[in-house]
């Protein structure tokens, strides 16, 4: 059951925030929802967002400033939080980049995490409920996503093509399992035994594909990002995409860094290239 936690009126639409029970995490759940205009007269396309370390699903509404294009365009926006919120296991919340606000988008398989750290279940949980319960066309949606939640995107899609129809991100980590954040989540969400973690590896399921997305895939990268030489590894999933002969777009940025002022730069190219190829242009 949706139970409406606020709503307000954005740029001729409502944005609103919502809680819920997740069966795949067991516990209450929040994420966040922009209704553009449009969806009053029908239904329209929607694309989900999956934030970074540390972030909420209030993150992405506040600091992006993706309404005003998402409601020019007609595309609904969804955020789903970061990780389950209180599980109350041992160690959760001792660091920033493991835990509670880093779920990283997958199912563990390790006690005692694999109880309710179950977030790649859980996206796909809400795609079903934000289909069965909004405005939303089941054929047009995709997905992007921020560093940790770039991750996410890259992996949900190339794993469910069926589901979401485009993707892109934002200084997505591309390689995790070779990454450091990677290492630490992955070694105590998913175990030793590294094969394991490759199913949550863009980089190496991008390799096992042939253009999964002919239409193409964008990326933006900051080269100023702090990050950038140690922890996203873009020219991992550069590389792979050759060889899968996959489109990619992937924008290297003078200046910019790992921040929301670079998303809220690029935010509105996002929005454009998922609705003008989740309408059928260049599929």
């Amino acid at each position: 059951m949706l139970e409406l936690i606020s709503e307000h009126a954005c740029f001729g639409g409502a944005q609103r925030f919502y809680s819920h029970h997740s069966e795949e995490i067991g516990l209450p759940m929040r994420f966040s929802v922009f209704l553009p205009p449009q969806a009053r007269a029908g239904k329209v396309p929607a694309l989900f967002y999956l934030a970074g370390l540390t972030c909420t699903e209030e993150t992405f509404m506040t600091k992006a400033g993706a309404q005003r294009s998402a409601a020019q365009q007609g595309l609904i926006l969804i955020a789903p939080d970061t990780s389950p919120r209180g599980a109350n296991l041992p160690g959760e919340a001792d660091s920033w980049d493991f835990g509670v606000g880093a779920g990283f988008y997958l199912d563990a398989t390790e006690a005692p995490w694999n109880k309710h750290y179950r977030m790649y279940s859980y996206v796909l949980e809400l795609y079903e409920l934000i289909v069965r319960e909004f405005p939303v066309q089941p054929s047009s949606i995709g997905i992007t996503g921020h560093s940790m939640g770039g991750h996410g995107a890259l992996v949900l899609a190339l794993r469910n093509p069926a589901l979401f129809k485009t993707v892109s991100a934002f200084a997505p980590v591309c390689a995790p399992s070779q990454c450091p954040w990677g290492v630490k989540a992955f070694s105590a969400y998913l175990g030793s035994k590294q094969e394991e973690w490759l199913q949550y590896d863009a980089s190496a399921l991008m390799e096992q594909r042939n253009t999964p997305f002919p239409s193409g895939i964008l990326i933006d990268q900051g080269l100023n990002d702090k990050f950038l030489p140690n922890q996203l590894f873009p020219q991992a999933f550069e590389a792979a995409c050759q060889k899968a002969q996959q489109p990619l777009e992937l924008r290297r940025h003078a200046d910019y860094d790992h921040s929301y002022y670079f998303i809220s730069t690029f935010v509105e190219e996002h929005i454009q290239f998922h609705h003008r190829k989740l309408n059928g242009a260049a599929r």
